[in-house]
């Protein structure tokens, strides 16, 4: 697999903040990363750099292994703030605007509305859009002269949670065609379902990166509950597991993967204590985030 992005070492400083801190990331062909991180982390900045709009202070980066120079730009499809098209225009004539500025064909227009599901609205001036609607007309300007990349900027932001759903669905579509895609979110629950790899940012700095089975601890987490709970977090003192207190009931405990959580009811019956809650729960990266970032 050939690298698309690789970057080396980037700094960036607003006055006294430090925005980037010595960034290093290597992105690979056909790959969808999550750039993921706080308000403020440097997700934005980052993307901005890559893109040529900002300049770094320090370390580079190179596009497709150099093969385009300093034209990468023209295989790159981005989104970096809100959508902004004519007004009084539809969707067909905004997107044929779209493609004489990037010298592009615009003989696909019709086809990419229907990527975008606005096929049904392509006469509609943009002005009578929901925000839904605009974000996936801008999906669909990204998607003109046939990027072998495209990059977004929280493209869920703001939106309600059918559109949320709707370009979540229209970005995995996407994705499934071979384009890398780069998105960076604070919403940790949409990378985890549009995104096979992810790079974790705190204050400019890399926190942790890889595929996201990576990333998200292998460990089961089990949820526990018994009428005596004082007891119950005894015995989970004395088996030696690590426990935190669960939001509902009882206490959750991290077992290795190949253990059979079944094994805990029957060891808890032995030792004298009575479960009456036993869930084997999912690990999220909404959980891996919180503790990567928490100091």
């Amino acid at each position: 697999m050939s690298n698309i992005l690789k970057i080396n070492n980037l700094s960036k400083k607003y006055g006294r903040i430090q925005a980037l801190d010595n960034l290093e990331l290597t992105i690979g062909q056909g790959q969808i990363w999550g750039i993921l991180g706080p308000n403020g982390s440097g997700k934005t900045t980052t993307l901005g750099i890559i893109l040529g709009i900002l300049h770094q202070d320090g370390g580079d980066f190179e596009w497709f292994e150099g093969k385009y120079g300093q034209r990468f730009n023209m295989k790159i499809g981005a989104i970096l703030e809100t959508p902004n098209f004519y007004p009084y225009l539809n969707a067909v004539d905004n997107l044929k605007i779209v493609a004489q500025i990037k010298k592009a064909e615009s003989d696909d227009i019709h086809h990419l509305l229907e990527i975008v599901d606005l096929s049904h609205r392509k006469n509609s001036p943009f002005k009578t859009y929901s925000l839904g609607m605009k974000q996936r007309l801008a999906i669909a300007a990204t998607l003109i002269g046939n990027p072998e990349v495209l990059i977004f900027d929280e493209p869920t932001n703001g939106l309600d949670p059918q559109g949320i759903a709707e370009v979540r669905s229209i970005l995995k579509r996407i994705a499934d065609t071979g384009k890398t895609v780069i998105m960076a979110s604070h919403m940790l629950d949409e990378v985890e379902k549009i995104c096979d790899h992810v790079a974790i940012i705190k204050k400019g700095k890399l926190l942790a990166s890889g595929k996201i089975g990576q990333i998200i601890h292998d460990d089961k987490i089990v949820e526990i509950g018994a009428e005596d709970n004082d007891k119950l977090k005894h015995w989970i003192e004395i088996n030696g597991w690590k426990y935190s207190k669960a939001a509902h009931i009882g206490f959750e405990i991290q077992i290795p993967k190949d253990y059979d959580h079944a094994l805990i009811n029957k060891k808890a019956f032995e030792d004298g204590i009575l479960l009456n809650h036993l869930i084997v729960k999912k690990r999220r990266l909404e959980e891996e985030f919180l503790h990567i970032t928490k100091n």
